[in-house]
């Protein structure tokens, strides 16, 4: 059959989905989990402020959104305490990376990023024909000595760091992150993934610099705020480089219930403070269930913890492949080195009774097979 050819560069990229969803894995099981404690959501879900903001905004849903997303825009600058012009909306932090890769990574440039790191990046440079150079992790840290090496050495115009990262949950502390945006070279732009910074630790969040040209910040609704499912985040920088966003980013792209909500999330800085402590309370029932059955979870500034299983990939795999098994959804690094351990969302305390209640079995039908 003849059909319209595509591009040389799509036609080369893998065909393949990057993330099998609960949903997708639910139908072809054809049973729900029972936990969902695998995607790093927070099911505390949003505030209920936001809730209702929602609900009174639904019968404004035949507008289109305002293109230019200004009172979002205004209330992020306010409560970050910089200029309108220095913040950006996008539809996600994938969103923005896609444009962020689109503006400073020329095809068959070479972009810098952590092996292991969150994969949705390296898609989007695989997608704009750039050549990934990654860096291993340095003692489930992301190597940041590396990663400025490896930019100067290829003259990378573009590196991607998260702070705290996923998939292990570890973090730098904010100096650090600062010697590293001055280490590299003004011409390299630097992504600075700050998707689980409100649940980190304050030490660990560098002061916003927008008079740095080579330094655009990423943060989100979808963790702490409990809004995954409405993908909108922002982006903060110098106002020429947010500037820059605007000549190519969707103006349509996030929808009018996702500006209502973010900017009455953004109003509820008490909801969001009362689940950050539920977040660290998730976190620490975790790591004990963790050592309870011979574990070692690795420390979290996140809204999950990464638990080292203590032997290869493959017997992490088989853990994880046992924990599906009993209705409990959770997922894995899987790179080498860092895919010997699973991946643990902070749930509600129903769901980490299910984790508590099934690890056990899962590792020891794990040893067995």
């Amino acid at each position: 059959m003849i059909r319209p050819p595509l591009t040389p560069l799509v036609a080369s990229l893998p065909s393949f989905v990057p993330f099998v969803g609960p949903e997708a894995q639910e139908r072809g099981r054809g049973a729900p989990f029972r936990a969902r404690i695998g995607a790093n959501e927070s099911s505390f879900g949003p505030s209920p402020k936001v809730i209702a903001a929602m609900a009174g905004a639904a019968k404004d849903m035949w507008m289109y959104c305002d293109p230019d997303n200004h009172d979002l825009k205004a209330a992020l600058a306010a409560h970050l305490g910089v200029g309108i012009g220095n913040v950006v909306i996008g539809e996600g932090i994938d969103g923005l990376l896609n444009l962020a890769v689109r503006m400073y990574a020329p095809a068959g440039a070479a972009v810098v990023t952590s092996l292991g790191a969150y994969p949705t990046f390296n898609f989007h440079v695989a997608g704009f024909g750039a050549n990934l150079i990654t860096v291993p992790y340095d003692r489930d840290r992301e190597n940041l000595e590396g990663l400025a090496d490896a930019v100067k050495r290829n003259a990378a115009p573009l590196v991607y760091l998260s702070n705290p990262d996923n998939p292990m949950g570890t973090w730098w502390e904010a100096g650090e992150i600062r010697r590293f945006v001055e280490s590299v070279p003004e011409t390299t732009m630097v992504l600075l993934d700050e998707a689980y910074g409100e649940t980190g630790p304050a030490s660990a969040q560098p002061a916003l610099d927008v008079s740095r040209p080579n330094l655009i910040t990423l943060r989100t609704f979808s963790k702490a705020y409990g809004l995954a499912g409405i993908r909108c985040g922002y982006a903060i920088g110098e106002a020429q480089a947010i500037r820059d966003f605007e000549k190519i980013r969707n103006h349509y792209g996030v929808n009018r219930m996702a500006l209502v909500a973010g900017e009455a999330a953004i109003a509820d800085q008490a909801w969001l403070k009362e689940v950050i402590g539920k977040v660290a309370a998730g976190r620490e029932r975790i790591a004990a269930i963790a050592r309870d059955n011979g574990l070692r979870p690795i420390t979290s500034a996140t809204n999950f913890v990464t638990i080292d299983c203590g032997a290869d990939g493959a017997f992490a795999l088989k853990v994880l492949k046992e924990m599906l098994a009993r209705d409990v959804f959770i997922r894995k690094p899987m790179v080498p080195v860092l895919d010997r351990c699973i991946r643990v969302s902070v749930g509600l305390p129903h769901e980490l009774d299910i984790f508590a209640e099934e690890l056990p079995k899962a590792l020891a039908a794990a040893r067995a097979g």
